[in-house]
């Protein structure tokens, strides 16, 4: 099914934003283990007013991530998307092209301010809490004429009018025979599970993160006899029983697992010599790494290393896309990502 597509343009839909990193040690972690998809919650005083010692800025939004990711992969990438009329949206189109990444499908509204984030980070475990204001990526519209060319589709996390923007996209897929990959975001599968579970069968690659798999399937797969969705080789089984052919699964610090429905592989997150600094967009190098090294014709395994490298680097500095490797810089990292055939 992959083939080598590096002279073939990806198209990455979805967001874009900017995001500004806010670090700090003041947070307080509320351990709440009865709540399957949010099992660890950050609070801070009611009233209280707490000094930022630094910050930090980048571009954000998964469609700017993953084409920025893929880009430095040596993949012709281009970001499909929207900004406003506005120095941040003039920005962020700058960053992009700085980084080789196609802004043809990047739209500019007027009477639009551009996406921003506020990221609260807390300093010595790299976990964050993400504040978003969205506006421009509220008004995405696809339109089926602009996929004419691509060869692969990423769909990411949509906003706005989000299921007309995907039925545009499956027809432009009928009509142009692109491939799909998929991405959903929390609150697409929050906001209707059952639509999203009903692409699966449209889509050759799906990535998204353990707690998303569990919302995503929980609702029309009642607890079985000697079953929980907590089990990833059972989440594996259900996604491929779904019509998904290749797919990733992600659980941050307990690691990854990829499967094409004939093995499954596990990679554990490898040892650090150093703190992880910001967890942002971790997920996001995780499915260019993945996503790009199968583009390339590499194994399952070894692209489930791409993702694994990928997202360890990204955590190593503040912004989503600073750590992203290049070609080069991943052979090299990959050697410490070792994963495990478990099927």
């Amino acid at each position: 099914m992959f083939r080598n597509f590096f002279a073939s343009p990806i198209i990455c839909i979805g967001s874009i934003s900017k995001d500004i990193f806010l670090p700090t040690d003041e947070g307080v972690i509320v351990h709440t283990p009865e709540d399957i998809t949010s099992k660890e919650k950050v609070a801070f005083e009611i009233g209280g007013k707490i000094s930022i010692p630094d910050r930090s800025e980048g571009i954000g939004g998964v469609a700017a991530n993953v084409s920025v990711g893929l880009s430095r992969l040596g993949h012709r990438a281009a970001c499909y998307s929207c900004v406003g009329d506005d120095e941040i949206g003039s920005w962020a189109r700058k960053i992009l092209s700085s980084e080789g990444v196609s802004t043809r499908f990047l739209k500019t509204l007027s009477d639009t301010s551009t996406d921003l984030s506020a990221i609260i980070v807390l300093t010595g475990r790299g976990d964050r809490t993400i504040f978003h204001n969205r506006d421009a990526n509220e008004k995405l519209q696809v339109r089926e004429e602009d996929l004419a060319r691509a060869e692969w589709v990423f769909v990411s996390s949509l906003n706005g009018d989000w299921k007309g923007n995907v039925h545009h996209i499956l027809e432009a897929k009928k009509r142009y025979g692109f491939r799909l990959a998929l991405n959903p975001g929390q609150h697409n599968i929050k906001s209707d599970g059952a639509f999203v579970l009903s692409l699966l069968k449209e889509v050759s690659v799906l990535m998204l993160n353990k707690d998303e798999a569990i919302e995503l399937l929980l609702p029309s797969h009642p607890h079985e006899a000697g079953e929980s969705l907590e089990d990833e080789t059972i989440l594996i089984r259900k996604l491929h029983a779904a019509g998904v052919p290749t797919l990733c699964l992600t659980d941050g610090r307990r690691g990854a697992w990829a499967s094409d429905g004939k093995q499954i592989w596990q990679c554990a997150v490898p040892k650090r010599s150093e703190p992880v600094v910001d967890a942002t967009g971790a997920g996001d190098a995780f499915s260019s790494g993945f996503f790009g090294a199968l583009l390339a014709g590499k194994t399952l395994d070894t692209a489930l290393r791409y993702g694994m490298a990928n997202s360890q680097s990204v955590i190593s500095a503040f912004s989503a896309t600073k750590g992203l490797l290049s070609k080069q810089a991943m052979e090299r990292a990959i050697e410490k990502c070792i994963p495990q055939k478990i099927s």
